[in-house]
């Protein structure tokens, strides 16, 4: 057994990268359940940039149901997988087929958005046309009533790739609106952002793709342009956990693409790093199994 496979026993991994792409994936749908399960996990999460991934994830469920896994999806509200529009939300939420299916996440856009695309690199042009949040007043339509939606029927409000101060602001018009379920992706922010995001209740995100060699590689996530993000070292990430808290922190793969070992792999290699960073066993499992499992309620959580 390669050390830190007992990690994985029960670990929930909610962003896995299985689907079609734009990219070469490492693994299909199938093929990351079918890992996943073998190693002992719970469950997993497939993102999508293109698509409502509950469709796949249903699909799963139906042809993998031996294996005693569950998978997962939701909807990142980018422009290919039909933007920022309550008709999108509506479908995600009850896409699948019948019991249990649906949406278990709702997501603002993960590349376009204005911060994203300014460390991207892109186009004023480009930029301009991206989602950023007011500064000030309510939120612009269709977010409060999208908001609603996701409070109603308790599904997890991702935040999506905006800066920390939008990040917070977010979260605090979703708490307002009855939304209990929120997470962060938090890996580039500060630590006293990531401290104030969960103060308001929401759940910080770290993913094992933004300390990896994959941030060298220029990649094509959402159309033909091809970029990096900065990556973020190990002390650092290990930092912005101890600002979190483990009792409000989740970890990751976010692995799929080409360039990266397949998501189970790429779990394994983060939980050891962050053995090496200090973590114990038992802070190691509360945020990569209790946590997720919880927010995005799997197995006896739902």
């Amino acid at each position: 057994m390669l050390p830190g496979m007992d990690l994985l026993e029960g670990a929930v991994d909610n962003h896995v990268h299985a689907c079609p792409h734009l990219n070469a994936r490492s693994v299909t749908v199938f093929e990351a359940a079918r890992q996943a399960a073998a190693a002992g996990m719970r469950a997993i999460g497939l993102m999508d940039n293109f698509c409502n991934s509950g469709g796949y994830a249903a699909l799963a469920m139906r042809e993998l149901a031996d294996l005693g896994i569950e998978v997962f999806g939701g909807l990142i509200m980018e422009p290919q997988a039909g933007g920022i529009a309550l008709e999108a939300v509506e479908a995600a939420l009850g896409y699948g087929y019948g019991l249990g299916s649906g949406a278990r996440f709702i997501s603002l856009p993960t590349h376009h958005t204005r911060h994203i695309a300014r460390i991207e690199g892109r186009s004023r042009t480009y930029v301009e046309a991206c989602f950023a949040v007011l500064e000030r007043g309510e939120l612009q339509d269709p977010l409060p009533a999208i908001l609603d939606r996701i409070a109603a029927h308790d599904v997890v409000f991702n935040t999506g790739h905006v800066s920390g101060p939008e990040a917070v602001r977010l979260v605090e018009h979703a708490r307002r609106r009855g939304v209990t379920r929120i997470l962060v992706p938090s890996t580039h922010y500060r630590e006293d952002e990531v401290q104030a995001l969960v103060a308001a209740g929401a759940f910080a995100e770290f993913s094992f793709f933004f300390v990896s060699h994959a941030t060298e590689v220029g990649l094509t996530h959402v159309d033909a342009e091809r970029h990096t993000v900065p990556r973020v070292g190990l002390a650092e990430v290990a930092g912005l956990i101890r600002a979190a808290g483990p009792e409000r922190s989740i970890v990751n793969s976010d692995a799929g693409v080409f360039v990266l070992p397949p998501p189970v792999e790429a779990l394994r290699e983060f939980l050891l790093l962050l053995v090496s960073a200090g973590f114990t066993a038992a802070e190691l499992r509360r945020m990569s199994g209790t946590n997720p499992a919880g927010l995005f309620k799997v197995g006896d959580e739902r």
